[in-house]
């Protein structure tokens, strides 16, 4: 039996955007305050490896894969006699478009690349802390900021998906 177009996009748009911000709330209640134990140059060395990690199709996949597919779940909807359903849905894509995707671009991989350029090993402790702590606070109020935004896109895709059940 084949799928109906809408009901893979749709499909993908829920696994991609659920994965997205499981990976974020994951990070937040987990890593986040596990780096605050460490020591200034284990801290920056850990981000910078896995900054450079992450950047690999699987992640890729998930994170751009959740804005293509939630903007092509809102075009598909858009026909819908129901507009509740495609209120839900633009509102997801907008909530992801800007609040996790843009603010990632606009913020993280900006950090991400500033601290990439260091080369923590010839710094005197003094320099470390300083640096951390510029890194630190701006990296980790971006990923709470996008991690709110990518968990409401979810939870307003599940939303849109209920009413359509309902209907």
């Amino acid at each position: 039996m084949e799928l109906p177009l809408k009901t893979t996009v749709t499909f993908l748009a829920l696994l991609t955007t659920g994965l997205s911000s499981g990976l974020f709330f994951a990070w937040q209640v987990s890593v986040i305050p596990g780096t605050k134990r460490i020591s200034d140059y284990s801290y920056l060395e850990t981000m910078q490896q896995i900054n450079r990690a992450i950047l690999n199709p699987w992640f890729m996949f998930i994170f751009l894969g959740a804005l293509v597919f939630l903007l092509w779940n809102t075009y598909l909807n858009h026909q819908l006699a129901d507009k509740g359903i495609f209120n839900l849905a633009i509102v997801a894509a907008i909530c992801y478009a800007a609040g996790t995707f843009g603010v990632t671009a606009a913020g993280n991989v900006p950090l991400n690349n500033w601290l990439d350029a260091i080369n923590i090993k010839e710094l005197s402790e003094l320099k470390l802390v300083e640096i951390r702590a510029n890194y630190e606070v701006k990296w980790n109020r971006y990923h709470l900021i996008r991690t709110v935004f990518s968990v409401l896109s979810f939870s307003l895709l599940l939303a849109s998906l209920l009413i359509q059940n309902k209907s």
